[in-house]
């Protein structure tokens, strides 16, 4: 396993823990004491509590609160197993002064985005924000334990937001999907139509054409029509004046 990558969150220096921990606990003889000794005795005070204890006590606390806040790093290398607790050292300005500086440090280095959506920015920040936890924790747990609070509310809104993204940018892929289908399905739509419109307006013209040659057959047919009767008028109307004349001559007599 890699080492952890280095974080701005203050640590104290990694330690290795031995894999064989069930050692067992040497035994320890009995102590044998008679009814007589027991009754001859007489109580003595217990030895008193170093000023120190209460100090250790305190310290051992806030340990305890730290790990619980922010859990110490482990991994393995080799067969070693290796872990690194949170500092519990007391802070001071000149270390909040350089936590800044690291911070613009960081950002640099990393090539963070200003503005917008950036995971790397936003991991930085996270770390500053849990060092300045455990900054605070350390002069006051409470106050520490209700920043932390306010770190699960920040992440929980966050996490919201980002699954609210995601499941609107899925549901912006699917529309333009459809879209897209629909898009591709109105066109084939209008090549169809368009293609329909051509066969019929290919059709029209034919019947147009069978139309406009049938109009001039008729046409013709007529005008033969008409010019036949006209002749056929003309020599009934040459056959009647013969006749016509030829009956005058019959029924009127010569002088």
């Amino acid at each position: 396993m890699i080492p952890p990558a280095e974080s701005l969150v203050k640590y104290d220096n990694p330690v290795v823990i031995s894999k064989s921990t069930d050692r067992k606990s040497p035994k320890v003889r009995p102590l044998k004491v008679s009814p007589q000794q027991l009754l001859d005795s007489t109580p003595v005070p217990p030895p008193p509590k170093p000023k120190s204890a209460c100090t250790d006590s305190t310290k051992q606390e806030d340990q305890e609160i730290l790990n619980a806040i922010l859990p110490p790093r482990e991994w393995l290398y080799g067969n070693q197993l290796w872990v690194q607790q949170v500092s519990s050292a007391p802070c001071t300005r000149t270390d909040v002064i350089h936590l800044e500086e690291l911070l613009d440090t960081k950002l640099l280095q990393m090539q963070a985005r200003q503005t917008g959506i950036c995971p790397v920015r936003r991991e930085l920040y996270s770390q500053c924000f849990d060092e300045l936890i455990r900054q605070v924790t350390i002069n006051c747990a409470e106050r520490g334990l209700l920043l932390v609070r306010v770190r699960e509310e920040i992440q929980m809104t966050l996490a919201a937001y980002q699954t609210l993204y995601e499941s609107s940018v899925a549901f912006g892929m699917r529309k333009a999907l459809q879209a897209e289908q629909g898009k591709s399905d109105t066109e084939k739509r209008i090549a169809d139509l368009e293609n329909e419109k051509h066969e019929l307006q290919k059709q029209l013209n034919e019947r147009t054409a069978q139309c406009d040659a049938m109009e001039r057959n008729e046409q013709e047919k007529r005008q033969i029509e008409e010019k036949k009767h006209a002749e056929e008028m003309q020599l009934l109307k040459r056959t009647n004046q013969q006749l016509k004349a030829q009956l005058e001559g019959i029924i009127t007599p010569k002088k």
